[in-house]
């Protein structure tokens, strides 16, 4: 297995500078770990490229010398020997692609979460809590009266849930996490020691590590015309392919209460809002 230095990087701000970090926190583990799961002994690719286990399939069983490129032709992943000696392209599917922009890191999330189909429960569920769904919680963590739970859900260890919370998968929420009275996290990645202040709403949204969230922040992640989203990056603003999409953030950031966030929206790491703010544009 080896991984090699990202040809297009993109931009992955305000996950990290540059382009996406072995470390990025998903679906209870990181990002690497779930890469080397995926590829086979003899694998080599781009660190950023993600490469579903069909297409590493694929792969194996095509013609010696290929490599698998997405639909654009840029080159994603191949098999035990220098790139420069493979002359044959095999397309991959949709399921694998160049990890670009930090949204897309909620595509790879929504695929691993979906694929859970057994409870692993090493933390204290309360009876008074409610699930339906397959879950995963981390050693630690309480989940408190009146948690509702509703599809396929992770949770860390040492985390701290309601009561009275509504979390929808497909969700991963880190270690050190706590979920606030009355809060509904859908469709999210939660980083490691943030905390969701009691009556928020997180949608569709990454939130880095140590990030507190003031009681009442929402993230809105829907547009009025219901078309994709698009987000700015660079100048430039750059389709999401998203329907939804809520706030994408750094860490160690500070919302004042009831901060309201338009969609799309990014707040860079150590940034933060004061009570009752509106932010209808990136913050650095």
């Amino acid at each position: 297995m080896s991984y090699h230095v990202a040809q297009h990087p993109g931009n992955w701000w305000p996950l990290a500078e540059g382009r996406v970090t072995a470390e990025q926190q998903l679906a209870g583990a990181t990002l690497r770990d779930w890469q080397t799961k995926h590829q086979p002994q003899q694998g080599q690719q781009y660190e950023n490229a993600w490469v579903s286990a069909e297409d590493w399939q694929r792969l194996q069983q095509s013609e010696a010398g290929s490599v698998l490129v997405d639909g654009g032709g840029r080159e994603l992943a191949w098999l035990g020997d220098k790139l420069e000696n493979y002359t044959r392209q095999v397309v991959a599917s949709e399921h694998s692609y160049l990890l670009l922009y930090p949204w897309q890191l909620l595509d790879v999330n929504e695929a691993l979460i979906s694929e859970l189909h057994e409870n692993v429960i090493q933390g204290e569920v309360s009876p008074a809590a409610h699930v339906e769904g397959v879950i995963e919680v981390g050693e630690g963590t309480r989940i408190l009266p009146g948690v509702y739970i509703e599809g396929n859900v992770i949770i860390g260890e040492n985390c701290k849930i309601g009561p009275n919370c509504y979390i929808r998968g497909n969700t991963t929420i880190g270690n050190g996490v706590h979920i606030g009275q009355s809060v509904e996290i859908k469709n999210s990645v939660i980083g490691h020691g943030s905390s969701v202040g009691h009556l928020s709403y997180v949608g569709d949204s990454i939130l880095g590590h140590k990030v507190n969230f003031g009681a009442g922040t929402t993230t809105s992640n829907l547009r009025h015309d219901g078309s994709n989203h698009h987000s700015a990056v660079d100048g430039e603003l750059i389709g999401t392919g998203r329907r939804k999409l809520g706030t994408i953030v750094g860490d160690n950031v500070h919302t004042g209460i009831h901060t309201a966030i338009y969609p799309g929206r990014k707040l860079g790491s150590g940034s933060s809002t004061l009570p009752n703010a509106t932010v209808q544009k990136d913050i650095s």
